[in-house]
């Protein structure tokens, strides 16, 4: 319970902040431009708010919704989500934003997005300067990887390093491998100290390759325990951090990837137990592990999550990091670099969201929230946050009506073809984006109750 209320403090925080600074672009402009600025709410109050402020002499008022689907900026004279058109059949004021030329209203509409930009480039960049940048190389992985099936017989196989996609060399291991993988026409890996090229099939599928059970590749890490959890079958037994386990049922392993390849196949075996005794059969195992030169095996239960009960090393733990500090000004172009490759990988991969793997793959608020780290760390909170603000951004400039890319792609067509849509038009596209959007919102967090009950 502990671990979801931070997860949820962190999500909340994070979100408040970006809709917030979001908000005060759209504020900032059309302050600026001298535009009236009716309400600036965090959250959306339909039918009440849970607080609210107008200061004496100002012509805004501050406030919290209840509803926390992000938050709005009530522009006067502007057709929005608050689907205000009493206002629109007024005759236009000079402090309406209807009354401001098409480039003055387009830097209002692009200031949220704007802003959320440019905040997550200045995160990315501070973080760079306090906390520099780390990573593991991937020609520091001596141990190279292991691949499933499919991979294997593309013509990977267990212990090749993958070096290059199409002569371009990977320098870090992250989610850009798989990418560049996937994408790649020719892979170069290290084989036994060569190197050997592999010609990929052209329809890999970065969804596919992170989704298949067993992953198209993982990092080799030795099975090696790095701790005992305290009240679980392995702190009956006299295995201790720094033992290595060395076979499962007579089955020789030495890496983590065998052994929870193994326990995946126990697991399957247990959804078709249908009594106590058959699950507790696929619970009984005989493990191997040796500490020094001495070797024991036991029998052993595994917990009804297939769990031994200890902690395995994160291959960060196990290949030394790179880690590279950075000075103030240096922070500056190492995080705009950092966050404008994050905006590439994000774009490069939109081309999945309409596909029906893509759709599956759409997470709600509980996925978000889940992102968070369980304990309260300010790095990862951080790069949190500037990894939401910069998806922000880029969602909020897709040309939907309802968005402020919508909006803004009819501020371009205005000043091209200086032609104004009409307020009815504006109005219907407004409904038709607002709905696409609901209906998003249902899909992604329909998708999250759905892995929670077991079902995707």
């Amino acid at each position: 319970m502990e671990e979801i209320l931070i997860k949820t403090l962190q999500f909340l925080i994070s979100i408040s902040l970006l809709v917030l600074l979001h908000e005060g672009g759209h504020f900032f402009f059309s302050k600026l431009f001298k535009v009236r600025v009716e309400k600036f709410y965090l959250f959306f109050d339909w039918k009440f708010h849970l607080f609210e402020f107008k200061p004496k002499n100002s012509d805004t008022a501050y406030g919290i919704g209840w509803i926390p689907l992000g938050g709005y900026c009530k522009i006067a004279g502007m057709i929005d989500e608050s689907f205000d058109t009493e206002q629109m059949q007024q005759p236009a004021q000079p402090w309406e934003y209807r009354s401001k030329p098409a480039w003055q209203r387009f830097l209002i509409i692009i200031g949220g997005v704007l802003v959320n930009f440019l905040l997550g480039l200045f995160i990315y960049s501070m973080v760079m300067f306090h906390w520099g940048e780390s990573y593991v190389a991937v020609r520091d992985m001596t141990l190279g990887m292991e691949y499933n099936q499919s991979a294997k017989e593309i013509g990977f196989v267990d212990g090749d390093l993958p070096i290059k996609a199409d002569g371009k060399e990977f320098v870090k291991f992250d989610v850009d491998v798989y990418r560049a993988i996937a994408d790649a026409k020719v892979v170069t890996v290290l084989r036994r100290g060569k190197e050997v090229n592999i010609n990929m099939p052209g329809d890999m599928s970065l969804l596919t390759m992170l989704k298949e059970e067993p992953q198209f590749l993982r990092v080799t890490v030795p099975s090696v325990i790095d701790s005992i959890l305290p009240n679980t079958p392995a702190a009956k037994t006299t295995m201790k951090k720094g033992d290595m386990i060395t076979a499962i049922n007579g089955k020789k392993v030495a890496t983590w990837n065998q052994v929870l390849d193994i326990f995946s196949r126990l697991s399957d075996k247990m959804t078709s137990a249908t009594t106590a005794k058959d699950s507790l059969a696929c619970r009984r195992i005989l493990l191997t592990y040796a500490s020094g030169n001495d070797t024991t095996t036991i029998p052993f239960v595994l917990t009804k999550e297939m769990q031994l009960g200890v902690g395995r090393p994160h291959y960060a733990q196990y290949y030394k990091p790179t880690q590279i500090n950075y000075g103030f000004f240096e922070s500056i172009p190492a995080g705009i670099r950092y966050g404008c490759n994050v905006l590439k990988g994000y774009v490069t991969d939109m081309k999945y969201v309409f596909s029906g793997e893509g759709v599956k793959s759409l997470g709600g608020f509980g996925t978000i929230g889940n992102m968070f780290p369980a304990t309260w760390d300010w790095y990862t909170f951080w790069m949190m946050t500037a990894l939401l603000s910069i998806i922000l951004a880029f969602m909020n400039i897709l040309p939907i009506p309802a968005l402020d890319g919508g909006h803004a792609f009819f501020l371009i067509y205005e000043m091209i073809t200086g032609r104004k849509p009409s307020d009815n038009f504006m109005v219907k596209a407004e409904y038709v984006g607002f709905t696409i959007l609901i209906l998003l919102l249902v899909v992604a967090n329909l998708n999250d109750v759905l892995r929670w009950l077991g079902f995707m």
